[in-house]
């Protein structure tokens, strides 16, 4: 009868509108959307030894957020930060500054990325950042081939962000040793690392074309009765500079007191522990190789977790500087928290 055609077809339209709801739903949901971050703040007093120069008495505080978008196997990650840097040279408060923001997906085997980076930091060189940065990469037969393209680091304009360099580096292992050479536009990178006996050993040469240039580094650690100790050696032929941050030290032109020259060598050592629910550690660093330039610090953190999901660390330093007027006594308190 017409009425039941009239409620059959009703009942068909609404089937349909229900699948493309559902369809809509699917493809939506497709989609990944996730937020992390950290933030620490910092309370730091500096007790210069001599009477001339000024103590230091200061808070800061440092925020970072990461906005990954995933479809498949392609992803849009954003890192925003904002620090107590951002507003120093207005004196006023700044907004959140774009770090990290790259588009990264694969093409059959290749694995590309594409747009701006840290390239993040190691004993014998600062992190960089650049703009129009391109990578790509596959694995041949157990060997990784890697092709990295990039722009001039801050460039504000199209010129000033054509390729700049390009390096090429493969990496694979064989009898238990890992090892990386990477050909640079003006020089070469080498990198070993192995474990023996559960001593870890780690090698990396960063040779340049340019005379006297070239930097190095050993590292060796491992761990004895719940105590863990590491050795690293920084050598710096007389043109070349040290400029990386790890735990032997923030040796970035940005640090002040571990701002170093040319030439200048860096030995470390550091043991940590657990004492009743800390982590405690101390680490030695000298710093020589040039002359009147020597400088050496202790520093002493206790690293405790709170109930609150935050983390408190209380770290001493002492400094001691061929300059007299650089010697200090460090208290730094920090609460940081990550998500």
């Amino acid at each position: 009868s017409c009425l039941t055609y009239k409620f059959r077809s009703f009942k068909m339209k609404k089937q349909l509108l229900i699948a493309a709801v559902a369809a809509t739903m699917a493809s939506v949901s497709m989609a990944d959307i996730s937020i992390t971050g950290g933030a620490k703040v910092n309370y730091t007093y500096t007790d210069y030894d001599l009477a001339t120069s000024t103590d230091g008495n200061k808070f800061q505080h440092d925020i970072d957020l990461t906005v990954v978008g995933q479809s498949g196997a392609t992803q849009v990650v954003v890192t925003m930060a904002n620090d107590t840097a951002d507003g120093a040279a207005s004196g006023t408060a700044q907004g959140f500054d774009l770090e990290n923001r790259y588009v990264s997906s694969s093409i059959a085997d290749v694995n590309v990325k594409v747009g701006s980076w840290d390239n993040g930091d190691d004993f014998v060189s600062a992190s960089a950042r650049a703009d129009g940065k391109f990578s790509a990469n596959t694995t041949i037969s157990g060997v990784k081939v890697t092709y990295d393209a990039s722009g001039t680091s801050g460039a504000t304009t199209a010129a000033a962000s054509n390729v700049a360099s390009e390096t090429v580096t493969v990496a694979g292992s064989m009898g238990g040793v890992n090892a990386s050479y990477k050909q640079e536009t003006a020089g070469e990178e080498i990198k070993l690392s192995t474990t023996v006996a559960g001593v870890s050993l780690a090698y990396h040469a960063d040779n340049s074309d340019d005379a006297n240039s070239d930097r190095s580094s050993i590292e060796v650690s491992g761990e004895v009765s719940g105590v863990k100790v590491a050795y690293v050696q920084i050598d710096a032929d007389t043109s070349a500079t040290i400029e990386g941050d790890s735990w032997a030290g923030d040796f970035e032109g940005a640090s002040g007191a571990y701002d170093l020259t040319a030439g200048q060598d860096v030995a470390a050592i550091k043991v940590s522990t657990a004492v009743a629910g800390n982590t405690v550690a101390f680490t030695r660093t000298d710093v020589d190789g040039v002359a009147s330039a020597d400088t050496s610090f202790n520093k002493l953190s206790v690293t405790r977790p709170l109930a609150s999901g935050a983390t408190f660390e209380m770290t001493y330093t002492t400094i001691d500087d061929d300059v007299t007027a650089n010697d200090a006594d460090i208290l730094d308190l920090e609460l940081a928290v990550k998500f």
